[in-house]
């Protein structure tokens, strides 16, 4: 079974359609940024080309989404943001949206102090939910801020803007998959300690992340762009 995962949407849906068994997915996960600077309105576009590509969709805000979004989302039963999801027996996913402060003044903003609160509270609900599930868990952390000194929060300049909040979670928790967006230009691949990093990029560029668990072994790589 497998799961794709897109981020940094920012209303450019076309892309959904070019991306290899979306279709037949057991779910689409939006890692945020459905919109620019929108709300209900402007992300209810989004959903319907999303649930068009695949009826089951999950979805959290980004930086660039109003916060109020994050309801909308809870009432079709979407929201991932600051909650867990059993994806198969044994594979949870934890989802943490917003983003530490930028120099654009984005609507879903938060310091560094509240995120790492936050996926501290959003990893407890994970490891209880695993640990429902019996021994030998496994975890995806989709998170849409990057950590802090890898080759997915680094600038066009070279400086490198993620969150020391989300790279000290990796490397205490060890997910075995984490994926996460923001930094556009910053699409790629790294790793802390064990733990498998993804950045897919912007999806009008094509970008996305297929998750895969066969015969209990998790695998993610990126697609497209």
């Amino acid at each position: 079974m497998y799961w794709i995962i897109v981020g940094d949407i920012h209303e450019s849906v076309g892309a959904l359609r070019g991306i290899p068994g979306i279709g037949a997915a057991e779910a689409l996960i939006l890692g945020g940024d459905l919109t620019n600077r929108g709300g209900s309105a402007q992300a209810e576009g989004v959903l319907r080309a999303a649930q068009a590509a695949n009826p089951h969709v999950l979805a959290q805000v980004g930086n660039m989404d109003h916060p109020s979004l994050t309801d909308v989302l809870a009432a079709r039963g979407m929201n991932i943001h600051r909650e867990v999801r059993l994806l198969a027996p044994g594979l949870a996913l934890m989802g943490v949206g917003w983003s530490t402060p930028t120099p654009f003044d984005t609507p879903a903003e938060t310091s560094e102090a509240e995120l790492r609160e936050w996926i501290r509270e959003t990893h407890a609900k994970a490891r209880a939910l695993l640990a429902q599930d019996g021994p030998g868990g496994k975890l995806v952390a989709v998170i849409h801020t990057p950590p802090l000194n890898t080759r997915l929060d680094a600038l066009a300049s070279g400086a490198h803007v993620g969150s020391a909040a989300v790279r000290e979670f990796i490397l205490e928790a060890e997910p075995e998959v984490f994926v996460c967006g923001h930094i556009h230009e910053a699409r790629g691949e790294d790793h802390l300690g064990r733990t498998h990093l993804l950045n897919p990029g912007l999806l009008s560029e094509g970008g996305y992340v297929r998750l895969e668990l066969s015969g209990g072994r998790l695998t993610a790589a990126l697609g497209g762009a």
